[in-house]
């Protein structure tokens, strides 16, 4: 792999561009076991960049608006829990400006790298609010004066109890009174969880953006719970984070999940590795008995058993050794650079756990039996465990964040297929965060090799156990899946909405209604495959495809032994799918909004 340039297929991007769709996809998978996206190495040096940004500008302002001391001098900051407080809300300002995850390249945002703020500060833009049918004064798909002025509101909010100094708390004084520059106060922090709430009643893609599901809890135990009980409180969250993404993991979805993953990470550079997490290079893609061994041990037993250790350890030796393998994990994923690139998220939770855990140890007085009441400890994992435990038993409730299943490989997922010049009525007619990515790709680099890079993206999906069912969807309701133009539902949902993670209740059918009712696309000129994600206890998801100028036009179900058995280019044909629906068994002629 070159600096500058990128490692490309060896044939011209036109023929490979003119290939049937299921030839290509053959062609594109089998170069992505060898070099990913082929992304050149100065993006990921550009990364690393940024993550360095992110972590020194953050501990700076930590540091210097609390007097806790110099950036560099850790051992000055370390035992000062508004350190991490600070760094908490850091990130979430970070992430609400569109600043970590989502941005550049890696994320299918190429001119200009970043959505969030640019979006969300506009009117007119998209928006999707979670229950409109129930909350009220949430109706409708449009982003409102009233909107930009929450989004800005929230931000203001952040900027400035990150500006102000700390104020003493008692209860820290009384256990921890080596820390000085006291704790967060909480008078600024009710406000921001107010705003926050009410932002995400009207739009769930600027609430989800901020990583709710992961940071405001902390703020709630920062803003309401004693010293011990915040720091205990917070170990819970770190707890349920880390072991429900473990438990998210069983299955089979995962094992494809990782030698996709490692194919495109810049720090596996032997080809030969990378062949090795794949049964039969090229002709069979299906993951390797090693790739299920990495998936499931180096993935799922650390990812329970060590945050567990961490916890209940009260031996520091073994408590340090689980740290450092927690640390080691984050890292790890950091440096595959997975998409989305969720990477300052990975540096925050390698500090953290490094912070509390070893900052905070159990034996000295902040175990679980440390809380103040035993009550407040059930209800504190009650709330914590509600929503992952809702959302794997009903997915279609609540997105896969809450639900604590990030890179699980089981998320809700689609693909759209354009037909000739549809594509370009979307970027005319709908206000977007950036224009369409092959036009992104085109003014630079020349239109077939964007329209190549883009295939890659749906033979990149082929590889997952959802790119089977949605490529045997498309085929059974397209006249001729050849004469269309496929884009994955990850790059599309980035430009519509100026966020994405892989999450395709971003774009639900409430959001495909604003986009007919702007765009006014014609019968058969845009079809979506949509997948919903994999309950927990069923062995099958479900799906549906939808015409956007005629609605919902086909559901049913699959389920993952069929999807996870084939190679992603379908060389014995569609997988079976259970048809439990069709348009032309009723007289639906719209789409049917349902509120995710």
């Amino acid at each position: 792999m070159g600096y500058f340039v990128p490692d490309l297929p060896p044939d011209n991007p036109a023929d490979i561009v003119r290939m049937p769709t299921f030839e290509r996809i053959r062609y594109l998978a089998t170069h992505w076991v060898d070099y990913g996206f082929g992304t050149a190495k100065k993006t990921h040096v550009g990364y690393t960049v940024k993550v360095l940004i992110y972590a020194i500008l953050g501990i700076t302002i930590a540091t210097v608006t609390t007097g806790a001391g110099a950036p560099w001098g850790v051992a000055d900051w370390w035992s000062e829990p508004i350190v991490y407080q600070k760094m908490v809300i850091f990130t979430v300002l970070w992430e609400m400006l569109g600043l970590g995850a989502s941005s550049g390249p890696m994320a299918f945002r190429f001119s200009p790298r970043v959505g969030g703020h640019r979006y969300w500060l506009r009117s007119g833009t998209l928006r999707n609010p979670p229950w409109p049918g129930k909350v009220p004064f949430t109706k409708g798909g449009v982003r409102t004066e009233y909107d930009v002025a929450l989004y800005a509101s929230v931000i203001l909010s952040l900027v400035v109890i990150l500006v102000l100094p700390g104020v003493q708390s008692t209860s820290m004084a009384a256990v921890h009174p080596e820390a000085t520059a006291g704790l967060l106060n909480p008078v600024l922090l009710w406000p921001l969880l107010v705003l926050a709430v009410v932002m995400g009643l009207r739009d769930k893609v600027t609430f989800l953006a901020m990583r709710a599901e992961q940071y405001l809890p902390a703020v709630v135990f920062f803003a309401a719970l004693p010293f011990t009980d915040m720091i205990v409180a917070c170990k819970l969250l770190m707890i349920v984070i880390w072991v429900g993404a473990g438990v998210s993991k069983f299955g089979h979805h995962f094992t494809k999940v990782v030698p996709v993953m490692m194919s495109n990470a810049p720090i596996m550079v032997s080809k030969t590795l990378k062949r090795k997490l794949y049964k039969n290079f090229p002709n069979d893609l299906r993951p390797s008995p090693r790739a299920s061994g990495v998936a499931h041990i180096l993935g799922t037993v650390v990812e329970i058993v060590a945050p567990l250790i961490m916890l209940f350890s009260t031996n520091h030796t073994i408590t340090l050794f689980a740290v450092l393998l927690m640390v080691a994990f984050h890292i790890t994923i950091l440096l595959t650079f997975p998409v989305a690139v969720p990477l300052e998220w990975n540096a925050m939770f390698a500090f953290v756990a490094a912070f509390l855990f070893l900052g905070f140890p159990t034996w000295d007085g902040y175990a679980v039996s440390d809380i103040s009441s035993p009550w407040l400890t059930a209800g504190i994992i009650a709330a914590l465990c509600f929503f992952p435990v809702l959302g794997n038993l009903r997915p279609d409730l609540v997105s896969f964040l809450p639900s604590m299943r990030q890179y699980a490989g089981n998320w809700a997922s689609a693909m759209w297929a354009f037909a000739p010049g549809a594509e370009k009525k979307l970027a005319d007619k709908v206000l977007m965060s950036s224009p369409n990515q092959v036009d992104q790709l085109g003014a630079a680099y020349g239109y077939d090799l964007a329209e190549m890079l883009l295939q890659k993206a749906i033979a990149w999906r082929a590889m997952h156990t959802q790119g089977p069912a949605m490529l045997s969807a498309l085929s059974r309701n397209l006249d001729d899946i050849d004469r269309y133009t496929l884009r994955e539902g990850e790059s599309m949902i980035a430009n519509l909405v100026g966020w994405h993670f892989g999450d395709g209740h971003l774009f639900n059918e409430l959001l495909l209604t604003e986009i007919q009712r702007r765009a006014q696309f014609e019968p058969g000129e845009v079809v979506v495959v949509w997948i919903e994600s994999q309950p927990l206890h069923k062995n099958y998801l479900e799906y549906k495809v939808i015409d956007l100028g005629l609605g919902v036009i086909e559901r049913g179900t699959y389920t993952v032994k069929d999807a996870r058995e084939p190679q992603p280019w379908l060389p014995d044909g569609p997988i079976p799918m259970n048809i439990t629906w069709t348009r032309s068994s009723t007289n639906e002629s719209s789409l049917t909004v349902e509120s995710r």
